[in-house]
């Protein structure tokens, strides 16, 4: 996390860098052992452990899949409860302190604790006991293979609550009800019950449920690919990008914004996660771009939209990539490659409404003397970008996406001895394995959740009934299916993790994308990033609320000034739907002229919703920028009404260019107050 701070005596532009907490380096400055303490050591010595176990398995393959799932789980549900206490708000608070009156909740509370880690424990040993005899008993299943079901699915969606939020285990208790009591419903949500005995079939015992792909994906790709991020943030990465971005962009118009947007886009790179994003680096540059002179909301809702862009930038895409790749059954690079260019127009846009916003309101840019020069902040850190590269590297080699994070950490970490400044430590290794392994708990839990879910629609086979109640509402037209799913997806996705959003609409809503015969890849992008928005879109806007909590400013209006922001993200999901060369798909020609003309469109767009263009615009100029914009967005080959594309796309060019050559003409009208 950074922190704005006063200027330096020689006038640079400085801040402080607080590295992510560490229960291992707490461990080794305490001088008192207590509980706390203890379950500090559990956890760090856990963590550790299984960041090994990760790695080793990793350079020398997988045991059998449902025992390595297993052990995965296991440890993650511990972690998860015991670093989230109940009736405590964290691990460290104190469990016995005389004459508070909270005692006995508290003591209760590490009662209930101890009594779930040891059913966890309990069910791991009665899975591992003799694994092949308890696969085979797969629908014939004793009553003790009952209970454990039973208790596992009750320790996932407790561990979901804690370290997710209650948000998706409502969601996930929606869907398990519904397949037990199915005959109790109406409408499409209506049909024939299932029996326990096979729902904790589908639950416990097979790969449909809770050891489905979902948590495959975590427990062999996503949780490496995390330890990497935390590897690089804690070599001294974050610092870097934060002063990269500001020496590129600083000098120039609104640099501070300039310098959020770059910054959280090379952040969102190894983190993916939104609200991570905007209290890491939204804690330096918010207050920075409210002291050059953008408005708090509009300051807040930059960090937001630019620290949101983590979810869908490559390589790790909030840790969705490796799960859409599962789904596809293509490889990892085929993802990260199809990603790109969507994510690239996503940021430009950004850009696009901050220099517009700059330039509206007269906001200058850093003084150069207050600036790090770009030279002298690659000569520190550019050794640690190689391990991105070598990462890529191996990927592109065709190697798996856990050998390659493998070498991608084991490179980092040898790369991090090349400049003083960004030299590891044993401690700091630890650490970082430590504070992955802990970053990886919410994602794994909200992976196995998302199995019961997944697992919950297989049992009732409500999926098949809902893909073909939506495309009959639709009447099979398209636009409105799109409108709809991309609706669906914005409600699925509220308060839920990345992985957890895509794995729920996948099963829910890219099958009747397909259905209609849109391109998997893109129908399976369409509903990411939708189920993803929800970080910027009201009611539920996260990523929003973080950044208006650092910017003090009201949330709702900045989550509404997010929308605005990073209007891209809802525009460009259809345009890639209906131009499926933009995820670099069909000729190279097509993608590179699509490519253009979409980011024309975005500039256009921008140009609109500012209503700035060297100058106030009124109503008129607006609408029709904002109506060249949709226009610059139709695929040549497409022929909308029967009109060719060639030609809408013409008459966009040619409605924009005229308003824009015509304020060109015109002398630069008077900053807005």
């Amino acid at each position: 996390m950074s922190e704005a701070s006063q200027p330096a005596a020689a006038g640079r532009l400085e801040y402080e860098e607080v590295k992510e907490y560490s229960f291992l380096e707490e461990l080794l400055v305490s001088k008192r052992v207590n509980l706390t303490y203890i379950i500090m050591l559990v956890c760090c010595t856990i963590s550790i452990a299984l960041a090994l176990f990760h790695l080793f398995i990793a350079l020398y393959g997988t045991p059998e899949g449902r025992s390595f799932r297993s052990v995965h789980l296991s440890v993650m549900l511990v972690l998860a409860i015991l670093v989230n206490p109940l009736f405590r708000s964290s691990h460290k608070d104190p469990i016995l302190q005389s004459g508070d009156p909270r005692n006995l909740l508290r003591t209760a509370g590490f009662g209930i604790d101890m009594v779930l880690v040891a059913l966890v424990i309990a069910v791991q040993v009665w899975t591992l006991w003799d694994i092949d005899a308890f696969q085979m008993r797969l629908g014939s299943k004793d009553p003790t293979d009952m209970m454990f079901g039973g208790i596992l699915i009750a320790l996932v969606l407790e561990a979901t609550r804690r370290a997710v939020g209650i948000a998706m285990v409502c969601v996930t208790g929606f869907f398990i009800v519904h397949t037990l009591y199915s005959h109790y419903f109406f409408g499409i949500f209506y049909g024939p019950p299932t029996r326990f005995a096979k729902y904790i079939d589908v639950m416990f015992v097979s790969s449909n449920g809770i050891f489905g792909i979902p948590l495959h994906v975590a427990a062999t790709y996503i949780v490496l690919f995390i330890v990497f991020g935390g590897v690089l943030i804690r070599s001294g990465a974050g610092r870097f990008f934060i002063d990269l971005a500001v020496a590129l962009t600083g000098h120039r118009i609104g640099g501070p914004a300039k310098a959020a947007t770059l910054s959280s886009a090379f952040m969102g790179t190894v983190s993916g996660s939104a609200v991570a994003n905007v209290v890491t680096t939204g804690s330096f540059t918010i207050p920075l771009m409210k002291k050059t002179g953008y408005r708090g909301k509009f300051a807040a809702a930059v960090e937001a939209c630019a620290s949101s862009g983590g979810q869908i930038t490559p390589p790790i895409m909030g840790a969705a990539a490796f799960i859409i790749a599962e789904n596809l059954q293509v490889s990892y690079f085929t993802v990260i490659i199809a990603a790109a260019i969507p994510a690239f127009l996503y940021f430009v846009t950004v850009y696009f409404m901050v220099h517009l916003e700059a330039e509206k309101h007269g906001i200058e840019s850093i003084p150069a003397e207050r600036l790090p020069q770009v030279m002298e902040v690659l000569k520190g850190g550019w050794h640690l970008l190689l391990s991105l590269v070598i990462l890529i590297a191996f990927l592109m080699m065709g190697y798996t996406p856990m050998k390659s994070a493998f070498w991608g950490i084991l490179s980092l970490i040898a790369l991090s001895f090349f400049h003083p400044g960004t030299r590891m430590s044993p401690v700091d290794i630890l650490a970082a394995f430590e504070t992955g392994v802990r970053s990886t708990v919410a994602v794994t839990v909200a992976c196995a959740c998302a199995g019961i879910i997944i697992g919950s629609i297989f049992a009732s086979g409500f999926g098949l009934k809902f893909t073909q109640s939506v495309i009959d509402m639709s009447g099979g037209n398209l636009p409105l299916l799109l409108t709809m799913t991309a609706v669906a997806s914005i409600l699925l996705g509220m308060g839920m993790t990345t992985t957890a959003v895509y794995i729920t609409v996948a099963a829910l809503i890219v099958p009747s994308l397909e259905q209609i015969g849109v391109n998997i890849i893109a129908a399976h992008m369409f509903a990411f990033y939708f189920g993803v928005v929800s970080t910027i879109t009201p009611p539920v806007a996260l990523a929003a609320f973080a950044g208006a909590a650092i910017a003090r400013t009201p949330p709702m209006a900045t989550a509404f000034e997010a929308t605005k922001v990073g209007i891209a993200k809802y525009l460009v999901p259809f345009a890639f739907i209906y131009n499926p060369s933009l995820l670099i798909e069909g000729p190279i020609w097509m993608t590179v002229v699509s490519t253009a003309l979409v980011l024309i469109g975005l500039w256009v767009l921008s140009l609109g919703l500012e209503g700035w263009c060297r100058g106030r615009l009124g109503p008129a100029p607006r609408a029709v920028l904002l109506l060249s914009a949709l226009f610059l967005m139709v695929p040549i080959t497409a022929a909308p009404f029967g009109i060719p594309g060639a030609v809408i796309v013409a008459a966009g060019l040619i409605a924009s260019g005229g308003i824009y050559f015509w304020r060109r003409s015109v002398p630069v009208g008077q900053p807005a107050q």
